[in-house]
């Protein structure tokens, strides 16, 4: 026979009732009582019948996961499992399961999501970007389902729940650390421009550089979607100036893999010839060569704030929504050295 609520509540020497409110994770129990409870249901082999406590709450104990590009592109990037990685863990704890877009295209991201919702599969939705002419957004808005956006939402920012770094002041930051070495010239390398965090960390690096009376040098910004072939040509194109940056801002680990691949290709080291300063602090950063001083986003945390706050509003539809802005700090590795001006000998 399997085992019920009331065997638990029996060993646990708890009313049925405190069970019940233990499953679904009641402010009203005590984390004692709750773990007491927990370790009671594990040691019995207590699995909650999910089909049938969704059919009488009308939930599918789902949340959606609206991703930033097709999932082959979505894994090669390592902020996302990282992100999603943060999701599972507080939707493990909440008994929530998941449910990834799989399309291929924008159209087929926007049209998973409206299946998504409009067929009752998912009882929120979290979108792991924000991004200008996106459709994703404004038809969650309209259907009216729970949803929280990770980045600074676009459209309307004070009537949407999001989780996002303040990535002008993270940017300013990082740009004011290579200041510090004694960097002048100093590059940025950005990603898509149509997603609100390579604008916003661009305008930090911009703000950094008036800040500290540095002439902004256009053709020393570039930005271009994580390519290998777009990203030689962008690099390439700074590098062959008369006057080449000797520091660059990169704002994403991956781009700065390719920098990396590029300058080795051109005998230009790092840090001697070139400092580089990341974003993300992903593995690529801990282990490229040289190791990659990088911003800590913290990645883990944006994922587990987005779906704690997700599910707090699923579960309680009048929370006001608000705005969880993640600290970021810079990682100190290899990448950086204080800029040096070459001996002339005669």
């Amino acid at each position: 026979m399997s085992v019920t609520i009331k065997d638990v509540a029996k060993k646990a020497n708890v009313a049925p009732s405190t069970v019940s409110r233990v499953i679904s994770d009641s402010p009203e129990i005590s984390e004692k009582t709750k773990r007491k409870v927990r370790k009671i249901m594990e040691e019995m082999g207590y699995h909650l019948n999910l089909n049938a406590r969704n059919l009488v709450q009308r939930s599918s104990q789902t949340i959606g996961i609206v991703m930033k590009n097709s999932t082959s592109q979505s894994l090669l990037n390592p902020v996302f499992p990282e992100v999603l990685s943060g999701i599972s863990a507080l939707c493990h704890k909440q008994g929530y399961s998941l449910c990834l877009t799989t399309g291929e295209t924008e159209e087929d991201i926007y049209q998973d999501t409206i299946k998504m919702v409009q067929g009752k599969k998912v009882d929120g939705v979290i979108v792991m970007y924000s991004k200008r002419d996106d459709k994703v957004v404004p038809f969650l808005m309209e259907s009216g389902i729970p949803f929280v956006v990770i980045g600074k939402p676009v459209l309307e920012p004070n009537q949407i729940m999001y989780v996002d770094n303040d990535n002008i002041q993270a940017t300013r930051d990082a740009t004011n650390y290579i200041i510090k070495l004694g960097h002048r010239r100093i590059g940025f390398i950005g990603g898509d421009r149509r997603f609100e965090v390579t604008e916003d960390r661009l305008n930090g690096y911009l703000a950094a550089l008036r800040e500290n009376n540095i002439e902004v040098q256009d053709q020393y910004i570039k930005n271009f979607p994580y390519d290998r072939e777009l990203g030689t040509q962008a690099i390439s194109e700074i590098l062959e100036l008369a006057e080449r940056p000797t520091a660059l801002v990169v704002t994403d680990d991956l781009n700065a893999f390719i920098v990396l691949l590029v300058l080795r290709e051109m005998n230009i080291k790092v840090p001697e010839d070139i400092s580089i300063l990341s974003f993300n602090n992903t593995m690529i950063s801990k282990l490229s060569t040289p190791p990659l001083t990088s911003v800590d986003i913290q990645t883990f945390q944006l994922g587990y704030e987005s779906a704690r706050c997700l599910i707090e509003q699923i579960k309680e539809p009048s929370t006001v929504n608000k705005r969880i802005i993640i600290p970021a700090n810079i990682i100190e590795r290899e990448s950086c050295r204080e800029y040096q001006i070459a001996e002339i000998s005669i």
